[in-house]
């Protein structure tokens, strides 16, 4: 492949967005905690960025502050793509691990979005920086996606990534409730599925 990358004779511009392209797929292979709503396997970040993109598109109009649908799927479309280096990491962690998650984040994206032409790189970069940093209404509403899709999943297989981690109905509530930041409507029907799983006793004591 990297043969064909420098005989294509397309100039530096092509080579780095197909090397960049090529990079992706590797996300493809990288396991969530979230299980498919069929129950039959984890769900990979590939899958992930593709369904928060068009929940994205979906879901804009709920946000509490008016978002540009389009910026907000490409925000999704990227956000996990650091994950190819750095992993994903349990939202539900330690504190710790949390930390270190953001120092081999940055290197990830420091290397992942240099493939880029800079022009690009500088695109991606910044959509990425914003996502994290969750000041803006499109960080936020993308963050709320992000926390509610997999909510939806895990009650759709009774609770089973919260089951075999041991996590509580406060935990739970304490991660998610970041959704309300974006969304009080999203917020509002994610906060009525978890207190109807916790009277279904689906969190640890």
């Amino acid at each position: 492949m990297e043969e064909a990358l420098d005989t294509a004779g397309e100039g530096e511009r092509l080579r780095r967005q197909l090397r960049f392209v090529l990079e992706l797929d590797r996300a493809k292979s990288v396991l969530r905690r979230t299980y498919l709503t069929d129950g039959s396997r984890l769900e990979n970040d590939g899958e992930h960025m593709w369904h928060a993109m068009l929940a994205g598109l979906v879901l804009a109009e709920h946000a509490d502050d008016p978002v540009d649908p389009l910026r907000l799927a490409l925000m999704l479309a990227v956000h996990d793509i650091v994950e190819i280096d750095a992993g994903d990491t349990f939202v539900y962690a330690s504190a710790e691990v949390q930390a270190d998650k953001v120092v081999r984040e940055k290197a990830a994206a420091e290397r992942i979005f240099g493939l880029l032409p800079e022009d690009q790189r500088d695109t991606f970069a910044s959509l990425w920086e914003e996502f994290e940093a969750h000041e803006t209404p499109l960080a936020r509403m993308a963050a709320a996606i992000d926390r509610l899709l997999p909510l939806m999943m895990n009650r759709a297989v009774e609770a089973r990534t919260w089951r075999e981690h041991g996590i509580s109905a406060g935990q739970v509530f304490t991660v998610n409730s970041r959704i309300g930041e974006g969304s009080s409507t999203l917020w509002s029907f994610a906060r009525a599925v978890l207190e109807a799983a916790e009277r279904d006793g689906l969190f640890e004591a």
